[in-house]
């Protein structure tokens, strides 16, 4: 694959401490999008704010506001994981809808594409900019933009299921279902603003497990087991 853009859940950076950062975590992911930048994979790069906020969940701050608040967090976690990428030899930008200082750049199609040719690693963050969109319809958004292949999601489950297999452990995982059933039966993979989106602009995803052993060098280089979500 030339490019794909990889969407990292902030819940699963932090690990087993569910706020924050896990350090071998992110080392670990850094170690294998390293390996397909060597192997000429272009990789783009969005990540949620879960670690840090769930601001939909508080009842006395205003909706805007909470999502400024998130898109902020996404920031943070694209600053910090940008730099333990670098601590393993790559190089990397970051890229936000609006201007944030000297801490990022501001996105264009045109400058994304200019640090993809120099090798670069190129952080989304801020999500789309505005408020009520999610990380999930933002990662669409720019997989669409740059035109990348495909999408990833790394998550905490290993896929999409029928049911939701924490409380469920008979639910049956899918190897490969379209869009069209996946918002006919609410599967939230994303949400349904991201999930039209990508239906409407025919963007694949694939849908696998963070913390498998090598589950993103896997899922690129052909040993994909997950769940792919075709259009």
């Amino acid at each position: 694959m030339k490019r794909i853009m990889l969407k990292l859940s902030g819940e699963a950076l932090a690990g087993e401490k569910h706020t924050g950062f896990d350090e071998a975590t992110v080392k670990g992911v850094a170690l294998q999008v390293k390996k397909l930048v060597e192997e000429g994979t272009q990789v783009g790069i969005v990540i949620g704010g879960g670690n840090f906020w769930r601001g939909r969940t508080s009842e006395n701050i205003d909706r805007t506001k909470a999502d400024q608040i998130g898109m902020l967090a996404t920031i943070m976690n694209c600053i910090y994981v940008s730099e333990i990428f670098r601590s393993v030899g790559m190089k990397t930008a970051i890229l936000t809808p609006f201007e944030c200082g000297s801490f990022t750049k501001l996105f264009s199609k045109d400058r994304a594409n200019k640090y993809f040719g120099k090798g670069m690693v190129v952080f989304f963050a801020g999500g789309t900019g505005h408020p009520y969109f999610s990380t999930d319809t933002g990662v669409v958004l720019r997989a669409i933009e740059v035109e990348a292949e495909v999408i990833l999601l790394a998550k905490a489950v290993d896929g999409v299921y029928d049911d939701d297999p924490k409380k469920n452990p008979a639910a049956c995982k899918y190897d490969a279902i379209s869009i069209d059933e996946v918002i006919q039966k609410n599967l939230q993979v994303v949400d349904m603003t991201a999930s039209i989106l990508a239906r409407d602009n025919k963007m694949p995803m694939w849908v696998f497990g963070l913390n498998g052993e090598n589950s993103i060098v896997n899922a690129v280089l052909g040993n994909f087991s997950g769940t792919k979500v075709t259009v």
